[in-house]
């Protein structure tokens, strides 16, 4: 009996010294996105302070593809020990639900939820070639050509996605999608002349449109942000009611301990709140959003049901 209880003792004391020790080798950060887009470049920001914090190298993994189901997968069937995480978004997290009938994981069972850090509007870009300076221009000349207008996406049920394919039913139209591995692939791609317009993340868009490659006409958001005081929302713009907004979170494999899931609590608020992020975070159309594991679980049910309704009504589907 002794022997069992000396073993136990030796054994939680062990677990405990192990937890304490978190992390004693280099993590990997999975991106179901390709490089550049607005994802990776939060994720890129964050980098040099978690590595500071941390004490071991963060490396990042970009895994695109598949509308962002190769990087979900690999990160569901890693082990549960803090060294794999994944920065995901509302495409992959809550949307690929719904759109894909076969969905090889489950966002509820495979993911243990850490945080909700960064919400962020999109905004609708044009290529200069495009006669249109407004929403109701676009609008307009969207009615003449029907079917005669593509768009390009970040990849199938992405925020990009979602918002034009909402513009679609919203003003009674079909532009064309057209998918892209992440948002750069998709910029590269209307810098290029090959599609029309996007509903791009700022981060990616913004130097872009100070340089005049190409045309911003809405924002994405309830109201008009200061970053672009003089650029109408959609919905002011022509089509009232519309509203979409992205976001960025962090999930592990499901059964993740609890100690290393609220030691990367503490470690992604102190981040957000540094000087540093604050003043860049602004820049690039996002605001951090606090909140708690069982918060952002509860956010990303509502994010499923919310969408479930305008995927299904697009007829997009991947089987």
């Amino acid at each position: 009996m002794r022997a069992w209880s000396a073993l136990l003792l030796f054994s939680v004391s062990s677990l405990a010294f192990a937890a304490d020790a978190y992390p004693t080798k280099p993590i990997r950060m999975i991106l179901p996105v390709a490089p550049s887009g607005g994802s990776d470049i939060t994720a890129r920001a964050m980098n040099p302070k978690l590595i500071e914090y941390l004490g071991q190298q963060v490396i990042i993994d970009n895994r695109p593809g598949a509308g962002g189901t190769n990087g979900m997968v690999l990160a569901a069937r890693a082990a549960p020990d803090g060294y794999t995480l994944i920065q995901s978004s509302i495409g992959p997290t809550a949307v690929n639900v719904t759109l894909e009938k076969n969905l090889p994981y489950d966002t509820l069972r495979d993911f243990t939820p850490i945080a909700r850090g960064v919400s962020a509007l999109n905004i609708l870009v044009v290529h200069p070639s495009l006669p249109v300076k407004s929403v109701k221009d676009l609008i307009e000349h969207t009615k003449k050509n029907p079917t005669g207008l593509n768009y390009g996406s970040s990849g199938i049920g992405h925020a990009d996605h979602l918002a034009a394919e909402l513009f679609n039913s919203m003003i009674g139209v079909k532009m064309q999608h057209i998918a892209y591995k992440g948002g750069a692939p998709a910029m590269t791609a209307l810098l290029g002349n090959n599609i029309h317009l996007i509903f791009s993340t700022v981060s990616t868009a913004i130097s872009f449109i100070k340089a005049n490659r190409i045309r911003a006409i809405a924002v994405t958001s309830a109201k008009r942000v200061s970053l672009f005081p003089d650029i109408p929302t959609v919905a002011e713009a022509g089509v009232p009611g519309f509203e979409i907004r992205l976001w960025y979170g962090l999930l592990a494999p499901a059964g993740t301990p609890p100690d290393i899931v609220t030691r990367w609590i503490a470690e992604v608020n102190r981040i957000m709140q540094s000087p540093e992020i604050q003043a860049r975070l602004p820049n690039e159309g996002a605001r951090f959003v606090p909140n708690t594991p069982e918060q952002f679980a509860a956010f990303v049910k509502s994010e499923i049901a919310k969408w479930a309704p305008v995927v299904k009504a697009s007829g997009a589907r991947v089987d």
